[in-house]
């Protein structure tokens, strides 16, 4: 039950976390529909499907398969899957091989794969981005 314990590695070091570990997850799972606005803290993953805008504290993560109908306001935001929406994130963007967006992203920093798709415009002035 290494999962709910404080145990260590061998060694007796405790495994590294990444930043977004401390923070809390919400799953929309592959089976389920929201509509309606969503707001989070942490990180929010979306598996499913979300008719409405999405802002979370930290990370909104939208998996291949996934669409959202609405606009993404976090830190970061990574897309695998389709978003009808402006996507707003004061740190960075990644689009997934397998991402579409119909919509402007506003960033100051983007990495777009090979096989993404992009109808919008990309604004990538520091000055313009907010969670607002």
């Amino acid at each position: 039950m290494a999962i709910f314990s404080g145990d260590k590695r061998e060694g007796g070091e405790h495994p590294r976390r990444r930043a977004t570990d401390q923070m809390p997850l919400s799953i929309v799972a592959h089976d389920l529909t929201v509509t309606g606005d969503l707001v989070a803290e942490g990180v929010v993953k979306v598996e499913g499907r979300v008719k409405g805008s999405i802002r979370a504290g930290n990370q909104i993560l939208i998996a291949p398969g996934a669409s959202v109908e609405g606009d993404l306001h976090a830190k970061e935001a990574v897309v695998g899957g389709e978003v009808r929406g402006t996507i707003h994130a004061t740190d960075r963007v990644e689009l997934q091989a397998t991402a579409v967006v119909e919509g402007d992203i506003n960033t100051p920093r983007i990495a777009i794969l090979e096989g993404a798709r992009v109808t919008g415009e990309v604004r990538m002035d520091t000055a313009v981005v907010t969670t607002a």
